[in-house]
């Protein structure tokens, strides 16, 4: 079995099929598993903050993120997200 240094070595595949033909031959370096692993210490990329904010507008931001199927505090992120993409590319 062949082993692949690089990512740049898999190929983009046509089919499922050929991918799994690939796989059949071929297999990761494990320094190259290695590299890929993010240490423990450097994993969280959030950072906790306070928002103060009013106990209506909270709720109904509650009620839209359930009706949504959605965690608020992950709405509201999202909506940061966007609102952020939006004014940066208006520039």
């Amino acid at each position: 079995m062949n082993a692949i240094a690089t990512w740049e070595e898999v190929p983009i595949f046509e089919s499922e099929s050929a991918e799994a033909a690939f796989w059949g031959e071929m297999r990761v370096d494990l320094r190259l598993m290695e590299v890929a692993t993010v240490p423990s210490n450097e994993m969280s990329e959030s950072v906790t903050i306070t928002l103060r904010m009013d106990p209506r507008m909270l709720s109904r931001i509650k009620r839209l993120a359930r009706s949504r199927y959605l965690n608020y505090q992950s709405m509201i992120k999202q909506w940061i997200s966007e609102r952020l993409e939006h004014d940066f590319r208006s520039r």
